[in-house]
C-alpha cells in the first residue's frame, strides 16, 4: 500500500471520503431500486436531517440523505482528484465544495421530478393505510401545515401531502399512514423498537 502512504493529509481526507459516501450511495441506489422493483420498502433509518424547506407546504428539499451523500460522493472524488494534481491547498476545497453542490442540486431536482412521474388512475386512499412512507418536505407537528411524503403503492411511486397529529417529522423520517382525509395523508412516526418489542413479548 505505499501508493496510500504516498498521499498527503488532505489527499487522505477526500479518498476516505469519497470511498465511503460512494459505498452509502450504491446501496442507496440498491435500496431504491428494489423499492421501484415491487412494494413497499420498510428501511430503519429513522434519520432526522437537516432540510431548507423551512416548514412550508411545498418546495424543495436539498438537504437529505441521498443529496449528502452526492455531496460528499461527487465532491469528495473531485477534490481528490484536485489535490493530486494541482500544488495549492484551497483550490482542492473550493472543487470539492462546488462540485459537491451541483451534485446536491441535481439529486434534490431529480428527486421532485421522479416524485412527479405518478401512473395514472384512480389512487384507492383506503387502501394506503398501513403503508410505509417517507417524509419527502418535513410535516410540522400538530397539524401545523402540510409536508409531503413519497412512497411506492398501487404499483406506482407517489408523492402526498401529508399532516401529522404528534412532533415535527424531519426529511426522510420512515412514517406510517394512519389514515386520509381530503387531498392529504395523516401519518405517524414509524416505531420500529415498539413494534419488535411487542412482537417478541406476544412470542
Amino acid at each position: 500500500m505505499e501508493w496510500l502512504k504516498s498521499l498527503s493529509a488532505l489527499e487522505h481526507v477526500f479518498f476516505w471520503m469519497a470511498i465511503a459516501a460512494t459505498a452509502l450511495l450504491i446501496v442507496q441506489i440498491i435500496l431504491l431500486v428494489v423499492s421501484f422493483g415491487g412494494g413497499d420498502l420498510d428501511g430503519d433509518g429513522d434519520i432526522d436531517d437537516f432540510d431548507g424547506d423551512g416548514d412550508t407546504d411545498g418546495g424543495l428539499s436539498f438537504f437529505t440523505v441521498k443529496g449528502l451523500t452526492a455531496f460528499f460522493a461527487l465532491g469528495g472524488w473531485c477534490g481528490f482528484a484536485a489535490a493530486n494534481a494541482i500544488d495549492n491547498i484551497w483550490a482542492p476545497i473550493l472543487i470539492f465544495i462546488a462540485t459537491g453542490a451541483v451534485a446536491l442540486l441535481g439529486v434534490g431536482f431529480a428527486l421532485k421530478g421522479v416524485a412527479k412521474l405518478v401512473c395514472s388512475g384512480n389512487l384507492e386512499t383506503e387502501k394506503l393505510i398501513g403503508k410505509c412512507a417517507t417524509v419527502y418536505v418535513s410535516i410540522p407537528a400538530a397539524r401545523g401545515g402540510r409536508g409531503k411524503i413519497t412512497l411506492t403503492a398501487q404499483g406506482k411511486f407517489m408523492e402526498l401531502d401529508a399532516v401529522t397529529d404528534g412532533e415535527r417529522l424531519g426529511v426522510d423520517t420512515e412514517v406510517e399512514i394512519v389514515g386520509y382525509s381530503d387531498d392529504f395523508a395523516v401519518v405517524e412516526k414509524k416505531d420500529f423498537y415498539g413494534k419488535a418489542a411487542e412482537i417478541e413479548k406476544k412470542s
